[in-house]
């Protein structure tokens, strides 16, 4: 018997889980590849099974899980059929055992064979995790820069408390970025339309200062401009996020300039406009900015807190939407509409007042689409009429945005 591929199209992905504490996280990746439409199979070193056992790994994929060489009844040679059938292999958490073994050439288990028998053209990616000093000792980290010349790809593992109470570099990278690895590798978004088009997205809040420890802000979270970001990287475009002050990662193959103020973030998207094809305004830029900013913190025992005079911050997307026809380029400009009331009224309004080519509208006042929230329900508004979606995950909204706008520039 051999392994094949499906014919349904989907990424395959074989995952290589080894026998580290953080072995319980691939389970977690997992779950975010199956999500993207991606096939995963997994081939476990013997160590790892003491971590998360078959049981786990074969309720989730519907697949057995490879762990030895012999008497496997998906296949009588599986590192060999496991090898040949992945489009992408990750490796997680890569312990400096099967590094080593990598960067050797030691095949002594399925795991370290399948890993040797993988095709030139397969892209591998390794998500390290282990001790600190592991991590660091000159063996370690020779194997690593052996296996980078050989076009070997990391996701590097950040600092912080390890499961063994060392502190310092050694702890699993974050599973999104390591999915994102995955993904990006695909040629699944080879031929889309948003390969290599320069787009520009905005997101989070803005901080207006009032004096050098008060601001006024909103509760923007940026996970849509985020997600947005994400989605258009991995079908290949140019992303340029100009993000307000969050607690979020930035997205693989995204570039990130952070600004704090309305002010800095006009000025960051209309230099990074310049040469862009899409800007969609994700952010929720304040309206309104202090007149006056106190050099030193106000004490309310001397000084008047009780008012505070305000004047309207700079229009981002107008300006955007006066730029987007210069040079004669066909280009395209989104905003959205976080409404409480009125939604498609409101939303309208400002499509027509702005110019826009196209507004996302959602009603911030429910618990499905708040501020903060993992999932959003919107609208499309654009001159052609209404789209209503039904509630979805925001990386599925992103998508949904994303779709409408190939089309846009494809017409």
């Amino acid at each position: 018997m051999r392994i094949t591929k499906s014919s349904s199209g989907k990424r395959c992905v074989l995952l290589c889980v080894c026998g580290g504490i953080a072995a319980y996280k691939a389970v977690e990746v997992l779950r975010l590849l199956q999500r993207e439409d991606c096939e995963v199979r997994v081939a476990a070193t013997q160590e790892s099974l003491r971590f998360v056992g078959t049981a786990t790994w074969e309720g989730l994929t519907h697949e057995r899980t490879a762990y030895e060489l012999f008497d496997w009844t998906d296949s009588a040679i599986p590192h060999i059929d496991l090898a040949g059938w992945a489009d992408v292999v990750l490796v997680m958490p890569a312990t400096a055992n099967v590094m080593a073994k990598m960067a050797t050439g030691m095949a002594d288990d399925l795991v370290s064979s399948t890993l040797l028998a993988v095709p030139a053209q397969t892209p591998i990616i390794v998500a390290p995790a282990m001790n600190v000093h592991m991590w660091q000792a000159p063996a370690t980290q020779a194997n690593v820069s052996l296996l980078r010349e050989r076009e070997v790809q990391f996701v590097m593992p950040t600092s912080g408390h390890l499961a063994c109470d060392d502190t310092g570099e050694g702890k699993l990278a974050p599973i999104e970025q390591i999915a994102d690895a995955v993904l990006s590798t695909s040629t699944h978004h080879a031929t889309d339309k948003l390969s290599a088009r320069h787009i520009v997205v905005t997101a989070g809040p803005t901080h207006e200062a009032i004096d050098p420890v008060r601001y006024i802000a909103n509760s923007s979270s940026g996970k849509m401009g985020y997600a947005i970001a994400r989605a258009a990287a991995l079908r290949g475009a140019d992303v340029t996020l100009i993000s307000g002050p969050v607690s979020l990662p930035t997205p693989r193959g995204v570039r990130r300039i952070d600004v704090v103020s309305a002010a800095q973030m006009h000025d960051a998207t209309l230099a990074a406009f310049a040469d862009a094809d899409v800007a969609i305004c994700a952010a929720a830029v304040a309206d309104y900015t202090p007149m006056r900013v106190a050099d030193h913190k106000l004490k309310k025992s001397k000084e008047r807190l009780d008012v505070i005079e305000l004047t309207e911050t700079v229009d981002i997307l107008a300006e955007l939407c006066a730029k987007k026809r210069e040079g004669g380029r066909r280009r395209m400009v989104v905003g959205f509409a976080a409404e409480t009331n009125d939604l498609i009224e409101n939303a309208r309004a400002k499509l027509e007042r702005k110019e826009c080519d196209l507004i996302v509208a959602n009603d911030v006042s429910r618990e499905d689409s708040g501020f903060g929230a993992d999932t959003n329900r919107v609208s499309f508004i654009s001159a052609a009429g209404e789209e209503e979606l039904p509630t979805l995950t925001k990386h599925e909204v992103a998508e949904r945005l994303l779709d409408n706008i190939s089309e846009y520039l494809d017409a």
